[in-house]
């Protein structure tokens, strides 16, 4: 069994009072989101010696949602057994061993929130819920038993360690309960003395009630009644609980008496940190446990984190101990939710506890000291990264707040981590640390933040002035660059912090000046390159090592490449078509200098590309140029690819993080996969190569987990592919997936928050105390790390989740939609009666004074005397004033201020009414227009006919008006009709402002465009942001359109390419080449060419190639392609061939030589007839340079390639420069060679070289420079002739077809096994009877003289030496790491059986002699003959070291064969030449078995 990756596990979940527990011999449990991790403690956990006896052991995977209960079970022969709870609804029973579900019930339909394990009855499992409904669970018999007591919401229950019957159940509501399960649930005893929530309940150890010596009428609770005690309780000797409640009491009760006997308060104690207010309440949670051989102490939480130890013996005088008082900071530094004891295999006791500072710690109770820690994430893993000055420091980006930084060499502790959260206050998305710098760290958020942490110091980060408005994705140090680099060098920093954030800016800090402003570097791109399109969205950055190139990625899918100091574009690399998610540069240490050019890239679009820029950056062109072929290209995964990291120990080593759950190891030279890793539950967000172990890497993902893993422990290759691919999608989609509570009517705008979700800590404690919280939500999910599809995410389920007026809206929406569609189903209306149809009368102006006039008639009466009495008195009386102002209809017929008194009055009771309008009329029947405009916009109720009339009170009250009402309108989210008002007064910029703002880009353009100057910037400016978002959304066809609006065709072109098909492309390429984008609309036509090629259009593709005429000669390259794929075609059998192609009318053809055909075909579709057109063509495509060929090239990758090269020997041959024709034609020959695609390069020769390659002697010439390559050249083609020839041999039958099957496996992996081909010299068989050679077979044998080119077998075998020593060095590695590994777990679960551990590493290929086993060789020795063989290919002239020749072993091997075969056939001074090779260099590895068998 293979030991499990060292884990940095999610954080145990918080709130739930029972989801931590330990099973004795060692096995401790805690529930963390959706599983539970397994960690074995004690001296079985295998641990390296001198570090904590602990280790992460596996996981429970299988509920969906949050897991809210764990329990083992504590008897005898189940140990193994536990039982789990989840808000899923289910109850699992498992088994640890196995990892897997025992069985399950679902009973329960509401949330479960309290779980128990009987500890008297082994197959009893107790479940609680929020309802107050109590399930008991019977294992063995799968019986089940409902019980509803109490209409309250569980919080905890524990069934009694003395009576199997017993359950006690803590509510939320303070009651607390004893059930008798045997009688339904029956209530013992009802115990009342608690005023909130319980959080935990402790059975006392020892049964009866002598163990404490308590005064019951000192310490007796006042007498109030606890319930009914039941006559025949079963409770004989009684047995004494203690619960702990948010009441920061802990209660002591007799079950004998059913009362309270003892209450502890919590003290309020003072940090080491500080003093702490008492009169700030804290965010409490109080668990217990009693110590079984201690009845006389309690050990419980506190409010700080701290744990005590009580002393009941002296009630009166409340003694507690505080643990851990002599060891600063190791106590919790925020309150403890579980507490489980565990008994290890040697007998120690301890106690486990878990905390919401999301560490888990280990106690030893004889000393009240803590043993270990064991540190936990409680967001997702965004970042990684280590310290290249502290080697072995990793960084930590998490989405709970915090940066972990662990030191990963640790010998006494293997999770030696530090928490940083002081400034942070957000998910830390992005880490970088300074090259020279000891800790140094630099730190981007999700909320745009940058700052720098000094990890050697408790100092508060510096935090940078200029925040990004996204989340910040990527942070990188290199050197200054104008304005920052401008001035002396004392005056500036050596080292530059440059950050990339969401908004696709890269922003420039001075790490000397932080509150400074951090530079955007587009500006100087801008002006150094005089772009004059619109700069692509940046999202990833990466500077090379040496600190003289910079490489930027984009939302585009582009790569552009920067030179310092003011950088000038060097080139563009068009090979994704996706954002780019990371790019890194290959490291500058290994032992191939040239490799640090390699520039590996990922992106959204699955697939890694690796770059040779050394040829860009040593030519430092003067213009940029586009580069659009990879060097290598890396294919396997299923989603995109977030993450790369180079090994500092390899050459050429690459790991990859991607969305599909896995990371991946390549060899990026050979393009092969080699390790895949599949032990994280969600996606893979970061990856980090180990500085010092090069077979450890480490690796983050969504899970909330950071793993630490060997290659060499891996079961797969590459990554899951079909069924597997689906599977680890429901494995990662198991994960759990908040579930929004239904909340009642949501008035607020403000943001919502639940303490039992997130809590409700003040902001200054939340700042003073701890970083920021998430309470259950960070177990509930996070965001996704936005990218700009954002981490990337985002994802979007939120660390803590708020309730905002935005989300309101939304749900407004979502019911206006749905209320629209439910209309529409409704029948039509029916006919009304004509009663019915009459118009309603219109709403009185003046309702109280009418209905006033409508009372009795002594009312009425009163009326006219007192109007008599106003009208006719000189002056009114007190009394008579009062009449008038109680009976204020009456104004209507008095003088005009009693009028307006009425009308106040009505005005009032139509507001009262809902009826606003109707009070503003009367206000505009006074005369009083600026009043009513004044009450109806403080109200809100500005009206379209208030406003038309405004003019009548001023221009300037209009003017006032108008405004007042867009502003009520933009509130009313009527942003058009605001606009339209602001139009009426000529505020035309703030009308185009509004609409923008509002992302109304349609209706701003055509205000800009039909009211401003055709010159203005604010309306280029309006097409660009709609442009950027249309873009963004993927609407590229109308993006395209915006960007031509502003006058900027080339990323019109630019975005509609982004597509990728060939229309799109086809599309963008014409748009470029009117716009005079020339080098644009080139690559455009060649992508969409390409494309066209694999759908096999030749016909458009040509046409898409002949958009552009400097693409001439690529159309030559696709006419020869054509032609030759035809010519394959057509020689295959017809069942084999694939679907039909759209060749061109030319292509039918089937008269003359394919080389004849070619050249007709040039000359009269393409006018290529006269050498001058041959030379100018040949300019054109010699610019264009591919990779070399690799056995893992794709097929019609491979064709492309060696149609240009064959390409450039036709028109270099038509030219008559023979100098450069040959050298071509070997290319091609050469990659067909080295992809093991021999059949390729027989087709090659047999086409273009049919009667051999002597007439290319005869035009070189023998004192050519080029002579070399045509030695080359002829070797190959005798080479190939050689196979034809020993194939010849094998005649039908299965003997033969075993012949013929070892020589084409020979062929296509002579590369990593060039001594395979002799394999049939461990089968002899004699020649048949009459087998002879033809005379052509036989002049072909003595040519062979050409292939024993001793020059050629000394370099081929000091490059084997090479390769085999550097393999050797290896293993020796691989071998020293896995006895390390073999001695760290000695004392492991199986120690008694060490050689079984031997197996968690792959076996190694078995050497080839006995001898070689038995006399392994010193690294001394190693080293010789390294430096040796160096020193002799050094020797050998550039020319022979130029050009690839065939093995020179294996045609010896081959001919010997043959001569074996068919005696005489080979000349005896050959076949002694040959026999003379194999023994003077056949002492590598490859081929030494094949001497030894010849020599005997």
């Amino acid at each position: 069994m293979k030991p499990e990756p060292r884990t940095l596990p999610p954080s145990p979940n918080w709130y739930c009072a029972r989801c931590s527990d330990a099973a004795p011999g060692g096995i401790f449990g805690f529930a963390a989101r959706t599983s539970v991790f397994l960690v074995r403690v004690g001296p079985g956990a295998g641990a390296s010696p001198g570090a904590p006896p602990f280790r992460v052991v596996g996981e429970l995977v299988g509920h969906t949602e949050r897991v809210s209960g764990f329990t083992f079970s504590h008897h005898p022969g189940q140990y193994n057994l536990c039982a789990t709870s989840s808000d899923d609804g289910t109850v699992k029973i498992w088994d640890v061993e196995t990892k897997a579900v025992v069985t399950e019930h679902a009973l329960h339909q509401h949330t479960i929130s309290a779980l128990h394990w009987s500890p008297t009855v082994k197959d009893l499992i107790v479940s609680g819920d929020e309802k107050g409904v109590v399930f008991c669970y019977w294992l063995n018999r799968s019986d089940s038993q409902h019980l509803f007591t109490e209409p309250r919401a569980i919080f905890c229950l524990t069934c009694s360690p003395h009576h199997e019957n017993l359950v006690a159940i803590g509510y939320k509501d303070g009651i607390v309960i004893i059930i008798d399960i045997s009688k339904k649930g029956e209530v013992v005893h009802r115990l009342r003395g608690h005023d909130d929530e319980i959080h935990s309940i402790a059975w006392c150890p020892l049964s009866g009630e002598d163990c404490l010596s308590i005064n019951q009428e000192e310490n007796s609770e006042p007498d109030i009644p606890n319930g009914k005690l039941i006559a025949e309780t079963p409770i004989t000797k009684g047995c004494y609980l203690a619960t702990g409640s948010k009441d920061q009491t802990i209660r002591i009760w007799s079950c004998s008496r059913g009362r309270g006997v003892m209450v502890l308060k919590l003290p309020f104690l003072k940090r080491r940190s500080g003093g702490v207010d008492p009169t700030v309440k804290e965010r409490l949670w109080l668990t217990l446990h009693w110590p079984k051989n201690q009845p006389t102490q309690l050990v419980s939480s506190c409010f700080g984190g701290e744990l005590l130890l009580w002393d009941l013996t002296q009630s009166w005088r409340r003694k507690y101990t505080l643990f851990s008082t002599s060891a600063e900071g190791h106590n919790h530094s925020r309150i403890v939710f579980n507490l489980c004891p565990l008994k290890t295999e040697d007998g120690k006791q301890l106690l486990l506890s878990t905390s919401m500072d999301r560490d888990v710690k280990c106690w030893d109770m004889a000393t009240l000291e803590c043993c270990w820690t064991l540190p936990s994430l409680g967001g997702f893993a965004y970042s990684l990264a280590f310290s290249p000055v502290d080697v072995g420091s990793l960084a930590i980006g998490v989405g709970d707040g915090m940066i972990r930084v662990w030191n990963t060499l640790s010998i006494k502790n293997n999770y030696d981590v530090k928490n940083f959260w002081q400034g942070v206050k957000s998910k830390v998305t992005a880490l970088c640390w300074h090259p020279n710098k000891e800790g140094c760290l630099a730190f981007g958020t999700d909320d745009g933040k940058v700052g720098l942490y000094d990890t050697c110091s408790n100092k508060p980060p510096q935090i940078s002035s200029t925040y990004h408005k996204k989340t910040v994705y990527r942070l990188a140090w290199g050197p200054p660059v104008p304005p920052m680099s401008l001035g002396g060098e004392g005056d500036r920093p050596s080292l530059t912090l440059y950050s990339c954030g969401g908004e696709g800016i890269v922003l420039q800090h001075n790490p000397w000046k932080l509150s400074g402003e951090a530079f955007d570097i587009n500006k100087l791109v801008r002006d150094t390159n005089s772009i004059r399109y619109k700069l692509p969205v940046h999202t990833e950055i990466s500077w090379k090592g040496d600190g003289k190139v910079m490489a930027l990625g984009n939302e585009d899918g582009s790569i552009e490449i920067f030179q310092v100091p003011n950088l000038k574009l060097l080139c563009t690399i068009q090979q994704h078509h996706k954002l780019v998610n990371a790019i890194v540069w290959h490291h500058e240490h290994g032992s191939r200098p040239e490799l640090s050019c390699l520039l590996a890239s990922g992106s959204n679009n699955a697939v890694i590309y690796v770059h040779n820029l050394k040829a860009v950056l040593e030519s430092n062109p003067e213009s940029p140029i586009t580069i659009t072929e990879p060097y290598r290209t890396l294919s396997g995964h299923t989603a995109k690819v977030t993450s790369l990291a180079w090994s500092p120990h390899h050459d050429g080593r690459l790991v990859s993080a991607c969305y599909d759950g896995t990371a991946q190891v390549w060899d990026a030279l050979r393009e092969e996969p080699l390790f895949n890793f599949r032990g994280h539950r969600g996606r893979l967000l970061c990856v980090a190569w180990s500085p010092v172990d090069p077979e450890c890497i480490y690796s983050g993902a969504d899970d909330f987990c950071v793993y630490r893993w060997l290659t060499s422990m891996q079961d797969h290759s590459r990554p899951p592919q079909g069924k597997k691919c689906i599977e680890l999608e429901k494995k990662r989609l198991s994960q759990f997936k908040p579930k929004l509570k239904k909340k009642k009517k949501p008035t607020l705008r403000l943001p919502i928050k639940q303490d039992s979700s997130i809590g409700n800590e003040d902001e200054s404690v939340r700042e003073n105390l701890a970083p920021v919280e998430n309470g259950l939500s960070d177990q509930d999910g996070e965001e996704e790390a936005q990218e700009p599809e954002l981490p990337p995410s985002p994802v979007v389920c939120g660390e803590p989740v708020s309730c905002t007026a935005v989300s309101l809206g939304l749900e407004k929406s979502k019911v206006t939609v749905s209320s629209k569609v439910a209309s529409l189903k409704k029948e039509p209306p029916k006919e009304k009666p004509e009663a019915l149809l009459k118009k309603r009368k219109a709403r009185s102006m003046l309702p109280l004074s009418t209905s006033l006039d409508h009372r009795s008639k002594e009312e009425l009466h009163r009326d006219c005397l007192v109007l008599a009495t106003a009208t006719h008195a000189r002056e009114l009386h007190e009394d008579v004033s009062a009449d008038l102002e109680e009976r204020f209809h009456l104004g209507l017929f008095t003088d005009r201020a009693a009028l307006y008194r009425m009308m106040e009055t009505e005005g009032k009771g139509h507001l009262e009414s809902g009826h606003p309008e109707l009070c503003h009329q009367l206000m505009l029947w006074k005369g009083d227009l600026k009043g009513a405009l004044q009450a109806a916009a403080e109200r809100g109720e500005l009206t379209d006919s208030l406003v038309a009339v405004a003019p009548v009170a001023g221009y300037s009250v209009w003017l006032w008006a108008v405004e007042a009402f867009a502003k009520q309108l933009c509130f009313q989210d009527q942003y058009v009709k605001a606009a339209s008002y602001l139009l009426s007064i000529h505020r035309v910029y703030e009308a185009v402002e509004l609409l923008r703002s509002n992302h109304l880009y349609r209706e701003a353009i055509a205000v800009a465009k039909a009211r401003l100057r055709p010159e203005d910037p604010v309306l280029k400016d309006l097409y660009l942001s709609w442009g950027s978002i249309l873009e963004r959304d993927g609407h590229y066809a109308i993006a395209a359109k915006c960007y031509l609006g502003a006058t900027s065709a080339y990323d019109a072109a630019k975005v509609l390419a982004r597509k990728g098909d060939a229309a799109s492309l086809r599309t963008a390429a014409e748009l470029a080449a009117i716009a005079g984008e020339s080098e644009l609309a080139a690559s455009l036509a060649l992508r969409c060419a390409q494309e066209l090629l694999l759908l096999k259009n030749w016909v458009g593709a040509q046409e898409a190639l002949g958009l552009h005429e400097s693409l001439q000669g690529q159309r030559l390259v696709f006419c020869l392609l054509e032609l030759l794929c035809r010519h394959l075609e057509e020689k295959q059998p017809p069942e084999v061939r694939g679907p039909s192609s759209i060749y061109h009318q030319w292509a039918a053809g089937s008269e003359g030589t394919l080389v004849q055909r070619v050249t007709g075909v040039w000359r009269s579709a393409f006018s290529v007839d006269t050498p001058e057109q041959c030379r100018a063509a040949l300019q054109k495509l010699q610019d264009v340079k591919y990779p070399s060929a690799t056995s893992n090239t794709p097929f019609r990758q491979l064709l492309l390639h060696v149609c240009h090269d064959l390409t450039l020997a036709m028109l270099s041959q038509q030219a008559a420069s023979w100098e450069e024709a040959v050298p071509a034609l070997l290319q091609a020959v050469v990659r067909s060679y080295t992809s093991g695609n021999f059949t390729l390069m027989q087709e090659i020769y047999s086409a273009f070289l049919p009667g051999g390659c002597d007439h290319l002697r005869d035009k070189l010439g023998d004192l050519s420079p080029t002579m070399a390559a045509f030695k080359s050249l002829e070797a190959f083609f005798i080479y190939g002739q050689l196979y034809e020839v020993w194939w010849s041999l094998c005649g039908p039958g299965s003997e033969s077809s075993i012949w013929v099957w070892s020589a084409e496996s020979t062929v296509s992996d002579k590369q990593s096994k060039p001594g395979d081909s002799a394999s049939a010299e461990d089968v002899e068989q004699p020649p048949g009877p009459g087998l002879r050679l033809s005379a052509e077979s036989e002049r072909l044998l003595s040519a062979c003289k050409e292939l024993f080119s001793e020059r050629h077998a000394s370099l081929q075998t000091s490059q084997r030496t090479v390769a085999e020593v550097q393999e050797t060095l290896a293993e020796m590695i691989r071998q020293h790491q896995k006895s390390q590994l073999c001695k760290a777990t000695a004392n492991g679960p199986n120690r008694d059986e060490p050689s079984q551990q031997t197996e968690w590493a792959p076996s190694q290929p078995p050497s080839p002699t006995r001898e070689e086993r038995n006399a392994p060789v010193s690294l001394p020795e190693l080293t010789r003959r390294l430096t040796e063989a160096n020193e002799r290919i050094a020797e050998f002239p550039e020319s022979v070291k130029a050009w690839p020749f065939p093995d020179v072993l294996e045609c010896c091997l081959v001919l010997l064969h043959i001569g074996s075969q068919c005696p005489g056939a080979v000349n005896p001074e050959m076949q002694q030449q040959a026999q003379k090779l194999l023994q003077k260099y056949g002492h590598t590895r490859a081929y030494r078995r094949h001497c030894q068998i010849r020599h005997t």
